[in-house]
């Protein structure tokens, strides 16, 4: 492993996974799922799945598309655990969240006094997300282009992306007009609710979050399962719409 690579196992549990796997608002609410045929039911009678369009953007610029799946990717890299965040879609997962409800802090107080606050106190900023992600990505790019002969972050070796991204993470590298360390914490955690989401939400493609965890997801029935601890039960998930496998 390389002197900067950021190990997958490091960044999940770094982010209170647990915690956070759903914390995003998502941007409609998941309609209710209806078993239209009679039970018993089996998966082979399920509608097909539904899930968020992995195109085009509504967020993000085409730019600031390529430096969010770059970060994401070493972030929660490709490796012998199974495909990363890139690769799950979670790009997508936080366009379609920026565009909506949650970029724009809709349920949050976002009214003065403008305080500097503690870290207990969660978000303090006075960007919405939306706007906190786009100043920062423009602020890191702008870095970038100035320190690396006009390269971009995306343009960066992988050694190069890894450096930046802890130095922003321990402000040795300052950002203009917000806190680096604040971004990326939040930054990282919509990262891993990305990759650990339902399917329906854009990320977590294939399921791989959950395969990698071994989470069987919204299963209709564990009553067989119950009474087995202990056990690599090989149950194949199921998101709130079914799984890709399934046919109509």
């Amino acid at each position: 492993m390389a002197k900067h690579d950021i190990s997958r196992r490091s960044v999940l549990s770094s982010t209170a996974l647990f915690g956070t796997w759903f914390a995003l608002e998502p941007i409609a609410k998941a309609e209710a799922h209806v078993y239209s045929r009679e039970q018993p039911w089996t998966e082979e009678h399920e509608d097909p799945p539904h899930g968020a369009s992995p195109g085009p953007y509504q967020f993000f610029t085409a730019d600031e598309a390529a430096f969010v799946d770059a970060a994401v990717a070493r972030m929660i890299p490709n490796d012998d655990l199974g495909p990363g965040a890139k690769e799950a879609g979670v790009t997508t997962f936080l366009d379609r969240q920026l565009v909506g409800p949650y970029g724009r802090a809709q349920t949050w107080y976002m009214q003065g006094p403008w305080e500097k606050g503690e870290k207990t106190q969660g978000y303090q900023y006075r960007l919405t997300p939306a706007q906190l992600y786009r100043t920062a990505i423009k602020a890191i790019d702008d870095h970038c282009r100035e320190t690396f002969g006009g390269k971009a972050f995306r343009d960066l070796s992988i050694d190069q992306q890894d450096d930046l991204l802890q130095k922003i993470d321990k402000e040795d590298m300052k950002l203009q007009n917000i806190s680096g360390m604040s971004f990326m914490t939040f930054f990282m955690r919509n990262v891993v609710e990305g990759f650990f989401s339902d399917p329906i939400y854009g990320g977590n493609r294939d399921m791989v979050g959950w395969k990698m965890i071994g989470f069987p997801g919204a299963h209709y029935d564990y009553r067989d399962y119950v009474s087995k601890h202990n056990q690599d039960l090989k149950i194949k998930p199921v998101g709130l719409k079914g799984r890709p496998d399934w046919k109509p």
